[in-house]
């Protein structure tokens, strides 16, 4: 299994194309708000910026926080999203130990799938997805 991983973040110019190809790509929607991937400046434009994206934990607080099982543990590690199942209390977010859930105004949850449809959108080539250990896992989204 792949997931997204984020090893060249020096190159990083901060253009947010794998944001927008994120929400394009996988939400149908154009809009940072509805992004699984977030790029953060590090304090700076002159001190670069990191990708925020899902580590797919196993157990995932996410998962374990979720009320109505629309975040769901996968098994292996990572989550599914059944985004009809969403009461978007934000309790998933609430519980990730990394901030990379993301809930746009109305409180939907947008999380990193990794997919790697951001990947060839980044100019320097500072994504791509890496092979996995047994035991960890991607997200996935439901409808």
């Amino acid at each position: 299994m792949k997931v997204l991983t984020a090893p060249r973040m020096e190159r990083c110019i901060g253009c947010h194309s794998c944001s927008l190809a994120c929400a394009r790509e996988v939400h149908r929607r154009l809009s940072w708000d509805t992004a699984g991937i977030r790029i953060h400046t590090s304090g700076g434009l002159s001190t670069g910026f990191e990708a925020r994206t899902c580590l797919a934990c196993l157990p995932a607080p996410c998962a374990l926080a979720c009320p109505t099982g629309a975040f769901a543990q996968r098994k292996g590690g990572g989550v599914i999203v059944r985004k009809k199942l969403c009461i978007a209390c934000g309790a998933c977010a609430a519980a990730c130990p990394v901030d990379a859930i993301f809930l746009d105004v109305t409180g939907e949850p947008f999380v990193c799938l990794h997919c790697g449809k951001c990947v060839p959108f980044c100019p320097h080539e500072c994504l791509e997805m890496a092979a996995v250990a047994t035991g960890a896992a991607a997200s996935e989204v439901v409808s």
